[in-house]
């Protein structure tokens, strides 16, 4: 079972209407028997074409493959649920984006944004920052890919004290890799009372390959699948969390290189992790995450001097773990049964207020917010490789709002909660328009 990242252009739908229909459509011709999507941008829209790169999982039992459902589905939600104002917050990994394409260097994003909402729901690599994750009480941690069919309609979030969270780890050749591993788990036991039934040590390893695309996103190529699903089906009933910690292969040149550049290069590691957790999150309906283990110990003898401060958490941890046990221990459950998702206290796609994201970016949370008549607010100055224009898209009125930086994004976030319009905010104000419907005698008599 493999998992690889391709490009796949995709002919543009006319006035880039029922983009998500279209782009499920196409992709059928792509897919062989067996083969399945999991992740998913649109990294550039050409005058012709959306420029696609998808995860695309290889070697499924075709039954397996025929019942998952498509990351393309929708369900549409009926109204907004007014009750509470949530926030879904999105930094999508790999795209070297200037806030948060490193080491958790959004978690203050995060932590300002929960400040003006009820729950902020946001993904791993937002608030990942190996030994640390300063997440806010009130945030949800949630796999990017989960999100996204939260937003589409198809799962709910059932939020929950605890999870039992089972750690999968490679058979490491370095006995003192494995060895900080486990004691990165026991001190999450001693300190918050994590609860991990247990760690399996994976033999032979998964193999985790990290490269970069032609637009310049971070994927790569992952072997081995099934030895995990094997694994995780012997243990079905012992968790509820899935945490994997395994080496990701990279030349040691590209490892140097990546702190020495200052932040300018994007991080290699996180495409190729993101392609995993989408993946398991989609055949398993359980919260994972992933983080690298140090490949031999040239790497760990690194002389790194004084890095650039977004790369600073990666510079001092020795095992890159304890962000993603922090967020899973209270990652909430994943709700499919189309009932269950309707009942109280399971946050739907009705329950998202608005959609935060850098500009540029279209991938399915983008989508599926533009077809859910989901607000989303896009931040410029939070620059990366995409190059899409969201303006082209065929938004509702008021639907989008383009802000400079994240302080006027919690203006705009202030507003849509007091329900007032952002644009009233400004001046000059639009004179009012009063649009004149004539009719004929005749006309008036029907």
């Amino acid at each position: 079972m493999q998992l690889t990242e391709r490009h796949i252009p995709i002919p543009i739908s006319p006035k880039n209407r029922n983009m998500l229909a279209h782009i499920r459509n196409a992709l059928g011709s792509w897919l062989n028997e067996g083969e399945t999507a999991v992740r998913f941008a649109i990294t550039h829209i050409d005058e012709t074409h959306y420029h696609c790169e998808f995860g695309v999982l290889e070697g499924l039992d075709q039954c397996i493959a025929r019942e998952l459902p498509s990351i393309f589905e929708v369900v549409p939600r009926k109204f907004e649920c007014t009750e509470a104002f949530n926030i879904v917050l999105i930094v999508p990994t790999g795209i070297g984006a200037e806030v948060g394409g490193h080491a958790g260097d959004a978690t203050p994003v995060a932590r300002v944004l929960a400040e003006v909402c009820d729950i902020l729901i946001t993904h791993p690599n937002v608030v990942n920052a190996s030994d640390i994750n300063e997440m806010p009480q009130n945030a949800l941690y949630v796999e990017g890919s989960t999100i996204a069919r939260l937003m589409m309609g198809t799962v709910g979030l059932h939020p929950v004290r605890s999870n039992r969270v089972m750690m999968i780890m490679d058979a490491h050749e370095i006995e003192m890799f494995a060895n900080d591993t486990v004691n990165a788990v026991s001190a999450a036991r001693a300190t918050y009372g994590l609860n991990c039934p247990k760690i399996i040590q994976l033999d032979p390893p998964l193999r985790m390959a990290a490269e970069f695309m032609r637009s310049g996103r971070a994927a790569g190529k992952i072997n081995g699948l099934e030895r995990v699903l094997a694994v995780l089906d012997e243990n079905r009933d012992d968790f509820d969390a899935l945490a994997i910690a395994s080496v990701i292969e990279l030349d040691e040149e590209t490892h140097q290189a990546y702190f020495q550049q200052g932040g300018e290069m994007s991080n290699p590691w996180g495409g190729v992790e993101a392609m995993l957790t989408h993946a398991l999150s989609l055949l398993l309906d359980l919260p994972t995450a992933h983080s690298p283990m140090l490949e031999n110990h040239n790497v760990a003898n690194f002389d790194l001097g004084l890095v650039e401060p977004r790369l600073a958490a990666e510079a001092i941890s020795l095992t890159f773990i304890q962000c993603m046990l922090k967020g899973l221990h209270r990652s909430p459950g994943i709700v499919t049964d189309a009932d269950a998702i309707r009942e109280t206290g399971v946050l739907s796609a009705a329950d998202i207020s608005c959609l935060v994201i850098p500009d540029n970016c279209i991938g399915l949370p983008t989508l599926a917010a533009l077809e859910q008549g989901i607000p989303v607010i896009a931040v410029r100055e939070n620059r990366n490789m995409m190059k899409n224009d969201l303006l082209t898209l065929p938004w509702a009125p008021n639907q989008l709002h383009v802000v400079e930086n994240y302080w006027e994004a919690v203006g705009v976030i202030t507003a849509l909660k007091a329900g007032v319009s952002p644009s009233s905010l400004r001046r000059p104000l639009p004179a009012t328009y009063v649009e004149k419907k004539k009719f004929s005698n005749t006309d008036a008599h029907q």
